[in-house]
C-alpha cells in the first residue's frame, strides 16, 4: 500500500510527492501450521532474529514476553552495514489473532501489525508497516520504503523457521 502522487507529480507548493509520502509495506505467506503454534512463534520478540536478519541482537528489558506493554531492546545491520537500535514495544497482542507494535528507537519509528488467520492448510500470515516521516526525516523516506520492504519481505523466511521446526 503506497500513496499515489496525483497525475502532475507534485504537490501544492511545488514539493516532491516522494520526499513526503507516507511510507508502508505489506506482505502475507500461508505456512503450513496450525495458528497457535504460528501466534507463539511470532508473539515472543527472542525468535526474531531467526527469520529477520537483520537483527544482531535482541533483548527483553520490560513486561511480560508476548503481552500488551512488553518491550524488547534490539540491534539491527542498518543502511550501509552501520548497527542501529530498534527497539519496539507491544502495544496489541491478541491470542492466535493479531500482534501490533510500535518502534520506539531508530531512524524510523513504524507501527507494525501482524495479523494471523486459519486457511485449509495451516495458516495466513500477513505483515504490514506504517511510518509517516516528519521533518527532515521525510527526506530518507526512500531508504526507509526499502527497508520496510525488506523485512516483510522476510516472511517467506519465516515460513521457513516455522516449518522445519
Amino acid at each position: 500500500m503506497r500513496l499515489e502522487p496525483p497525475q502532475d507529480s507534485q504537490q501544492p507548493g511545488g514539493g516532491d510527492w516522494e520526499v513526503c509520502a507516507m511510507a508502508a509495506a505489506s506482505n502475507s505467506v500461508d505456512i503450513n501450521r496450525p495458528v497457535d503454534q504460528v501466534y507463539r512463534f511470532l508473539v515472543n520478540g527472542l525468535n526474531n532474529p531467526i527469520w529477520r536478519p537483520a537483527v544482531v541482537d535482541i533483548r527483553l528489558v520490560s513486561g511480560s514476553p508476548g503481552t500488551k506493554g512488553a518491550m524488547y531492546q534490539q540491534t539491527l545491520t542498518g543502511p550501509f552495514g552501520r548497527s542501529i537500535r530498534g527497539d519496539y514495544r507491544l502495544v496489541q497482542a491478541i491470542t492466535n489473532f493479531r500482534i501490533m507494535f510500535e518502534v520506539i528507537t531508530g531512524p524510523a519509528r513504524p507501527i507494525g501489525i501482524i495479523e494471523i488467520e486459519p486457511t485449509a492448510g495451516g495458516s495466513r500470515v500477513k505483515f504490514s508497516l506504517s511510518y509517516q516521516p516528519k521533518g527532515l526525516k521525510r527526506l530518507l523516506n526512500r531508504i526507509i520504503q526499502k527497508a520496510m520492504n525488506a523485512e516483510v519481505g522476510n516472511l517467506t523466511n519465516l515460513k521457513r523457521a516455522i516449518e522445519g521446526s
